[in-house]
C-alpha cells in the first residue's frame, strides 16, 4: 500500500463526513479484538492458578493411600480396613522399577501444642523420610532438611516452615534451638518454604522413624508416595499396576478392588489439565475470531457504502485516468486504517485490563497473573489485518471495475 500524505488527507475526509459510521465500524472492531485478548489473559490466568495447584507437589509423581476392601477375598469378608508398615514402603522401594525418590509418611494427629520458651502454637505435622522434600517440592531456606542418619538413629530433629519460625522464634532464626512438642523436645536443624502452597510453611516434619516410636506408631504408616523419575505416562501406568499387585498380595485383597487402596497418578492428572486447556484455548480463539470476524463484516459493509456513495467520485477518476489498482490502492487504504487502527485500539484495552487485573486483584488457588503474551497479541492484530485486506478488497474490486460512463450516467 502506498500510504501517501494525500491518501491519509482524503481518507480521513472521508471519515470526517460520516463520524458515527466510522466509530460504530471502529467500535465494532475494537470490541472483537478486546474480547479476544480478555478472554486469552482469562484463560491464562485459569492455567496459571491450576498449575501452581499442581506445582505444589512434584508431577511425576505417585501416591498412595490406605482404604477399606470392598470384595470378598480368599475367605476374607470386605470391610476390612488396610494398615501400610514399614515393610510395605521398603517392598515397594524395592520392587517398583524406574523408581526415583520415595517417602512415606506418618502423620501425627490431634491438637499438637508447640512451644518455644515462653512461645505456643499448633502446627500439624508430618513425619516422613528425606526424599519427602522432592515430593512436595520443599525449598530448605536455612539449615537442613531430614536426612538418613535422622531416620537410622531415630534423631528428635525437625525441619520446621518459615511461619512456625516466625510465629515461635520471632524474628530470631530457629536453627540450633528446641521445640516441644507435647512435651517433647525436638532441635530444629532447618527451615523451610514451599512456593506452591503458602500452608505448607506451617507445618513441622520430623523423621517418620522418631515419630513412631516417641508418639506409639509402632511401624505403621499411613501414605506412601514416590517419583516416577523420566517414566512416560504409559510406564507410570505399569508402576501403578505393579503396585496395587504388590500389595494386594501382602495384605490379601482383590488386586481388583479399587477401593482396597487409592492410588493417585499427578502425571495422569496433569495430562489431562494439558489437554482441558488445550480445548479451552481453541475455544476461546474459536469465540474471539469469531466476534472480531463480525467486526469484519462490519467494516465490509461500510466500504461498500462508501464505494456506493463515491461511484460518481470513481467514475471520475477513471475518466481522467486513474488506474483499476489506483482505485483498489485508495479504498483498501481506508479498509486497512480503520481496522488497523482500532485493532490496535482494542489490543490497548485488553492488555491494560489485564495488567490492571494482575496487580489489584487479590491472589486465589485457581486464578493468577491473567496475562497474554505481546507475541500472541500482535499475531491477533497481524491477523486483523489480512481480515481487514479482505473486507475491503471485494468492495474495492467492485469499485476499480466501475465504467466512468456508467458512473457518470447513474448520477
Amino acid at each position: 500500500m502506498n500510504f501517501s500524505l494525500d491518501k491519509h488527507q482524503e481518507i480521513w475526509s472521508s471519515i470526517k463526513k460520516n463520524k458515527l459510521r466510522a466509530f460504530l465500524t471502529c467500535f465494532s472492531v475494537s470490541w472483537g479484538i478486546f474480547i479476544l485478548i480478555l478472554l486469552l489473559g482469562a484463560g491464562t490466568g485459569l492455567e496459571n492458578g491450576v498449575r501452581k495447584s499442581f506445582n505444589k507437589d512434584a508431577i511425576n509423581s505417585i501416591w498412595i493411600r490406605r482404604g477399606q476392601t470392598s470384595k470378598p477375598h480368599q475367605g476374607l469378608k470386605p470391610g476390612r480396613r488396610i494398615q501400610f508398615t514399614n515393610e510395605d514402603f521398603e517392598t515397594l522401594k524395592d520392587s517398583i522399577e524406574g523408581l526415583d525418590h520415595a517417602t512415606s509418611r506418618y502423620y501425627v494427629w490431634g491438637n499438637n501444642n508447640i512451644t518455644h520458651k515462653s512461645e505456643y502454637g499448633t502446627f500439624n505435622i508430618i513425619s516422613a523420610h528425606p526424599d519427602h522434600k522432592y515430593l512436595e517440592n520443599t525449598v530448605v531456606v536455612k539449615g537442613r532438611f531430614l536426612n538418613d542418619l535422622d531416620i537410622d538413629e531415630s534423631r528428635k530433629v525437625a525441619a520446621v516452615g518459615r511461619k512456625v519460625e516466625s510465629a515461635l522464634f520471632k524474628g530470631d532464626s530457629a536453627i540450633g534451638k528446641y521445640i516441644q512438642i507435647n512435651g517433647i523436645s525436638f532441635k530444629v536443624v532447618g527451615t523451610f518454604t514451599d512456593e506452591g502452597d503458602q500452608r505448607q510453611q506451617e507445618l513441622i516434619y520430623l523423621p517418620i522413624s522418631t515419630a513412631q516410636k516417641v508418639f506409639n506408631g509402632k511401624n505403621k504408616v499411613h501414605q506412601i508416595m514416590f517419583t516416577t523419575g523420566e517414566a512416560s505416562f504409559e510406564e507410570s501406568l505399569e508402576m501403578e499396576t505393579d503396585v496395587r499387585k504388590i500389595l494386594a498380595g501382602r495384605h490379601h485383597f482383590d488386586v481388583t478392588d479399587e477401593k482396597a487402596i487409592y492410588i493417585g497418578n499427578r502425571l495422569e492428572e496433569f495430562l489431562k489439565f494439558k489437554k482441558l486447556f488445550a480445548g479451552i484455548r481453541i475455544f476461546v480463539w474459536i469465540i474471539g475470531i469469531g466476534t472480531i470476524v463480525a467486526g469484519i463484516v462490519g467494516v465490509s459493509n461500510i466500504m461498500v457504502i462508501v464505494v456506493r456513495e463515491r461511484t460518481r467520485e470513481i467514475g471520475i477518476r477513471k475518466a481522467l485516468g486513474a488506474t483499476p489498482w489506483s482505485i483498489i490502492d485508495l479504498i483498501l487504504s481506508e479498509s486497512i486504517l480503520l481496522t488497523v487502527f482500532s485493532g490496535y485500539l482494542g489490543l490497548l484495552m485488553g492488555v491494560g485490563i489485564l495488567e490492571l487485573v494482575s496487580r489489584y486483584m487479590p491472589p486465589t488457588d485457581y486464578f493468577e497473573n491473567p496475562a497474554i503474551d505481546i507475541k500472541i497479541a500482535f499475531a491477533a492484530l497481524i491477523l486483523l489485518v489480512i481480515f481487514g485486506s479482505l473486507a475491503g478488497f471485494v468492495p474495492a474490486r467492485k469499485a476499480a471495475n466501475i465504467r466512468p460512463i456508467e458512473a457518470l450516467y447513474d448520477f
